[in-house]
């Protein structure tokens, strides 16, 4: 059977937030797998074993990408997946860039404030996600997950790490697809105005892997970039 290999990365704790999706979706994720229909031959995934690899990381500037790398250094992934937490997002936030900036007043975990500068000075001022949005919105869609498009991931740890991710991405000889997804909240409440339930936000995760896993078995260009 063929193998598709994806890593999904998170963060630890943060902000005094007590439960984490992009800790626990992540880890889910890696425990559980995703479903895909055995009789559906039609299916890019049909007989190939999608094996997902979870890892974390602190809040940090100087640590969270190298632990990244580590991991991929391991595992020689086809598919990465970041995904941090937006504390003010309504539902998930499909990342479409990664900005060269760091830009914060704000500490990282190991108190660190970078002030404003760029990331890479020899690197592009952007990158593009490598995830087929258009795709993964319709699997929002179908599931009844609240989803927007976000310009970029701000210029935080979050953007920090994307933007090492997709530059670590151009320079592989094997073609990798990578991406960053902003989860919300976790709240359980019905019909909240911020935050989703934690199954929902796991199975919106799985809706990114598959989609992603079938992108990279079966490429289309109109499902990346999104006006």
């Amino acid at each position: 059977m063929e193998k598709l290999s994806v890593v999904i990365s998170g963060f630890d704790p943060y902000e005094g937030i007590a439960v984490n999706p992009a800790l626990i979706v992540p880890d889910t994720l890696a425990k559980e797998g995703i479903a895909v229909d055995p009789n559906d031959f039609e299916d890019p995934l049909h007989g190939v074993d999608v094996r997902i690899h979870a890892v974390h990381m602190p809040v940090s500037f100087g640590k969270a990408w190298p632990m990244l790398k580590e991991t991929l250094d391991r595992v020689h992934p086809h598919i990465v997946i970041a995904t941090g937490l937006k504390q003010a997002a309504r539902g998930i936030l499909l990342e479409r860039c990664a900005i060269n900036l760091k830009d914060t007043t704000r500490p990282d975990a190991d108190n660190v404030i970078p002030g404003h500068r760029v990331i890479d000075a020899d690197g592009p001022a952007a990158y593009w996600t490598g995830l087929p949005l258009r795709a993964i919105l319709n699997a929002f869609a179908a599931d009844d997950i609240p989803a927007s498009l976000s310009s970029d991931a701000g210029t935080f740890v979050c953007n920090a790490l994307f933007y090492h991710l997709q530059a670590w991405a151009a320079r592989q000889p094997r073609p990798t697809m990578c991406g960053f997804v902003n989860l919300p909240l976790v709240n359980e409440q019905p019909h909240p105005q911020h935050g989703l339930p934690l199954a929902q936000q796991i199975t919106a995760g799985r809706d990114v892997v598959r989609e992603a896993a079938r992108y990279y078995k079966r490429p289309m260009g109109p499902d990346i970039l999104i006006p």
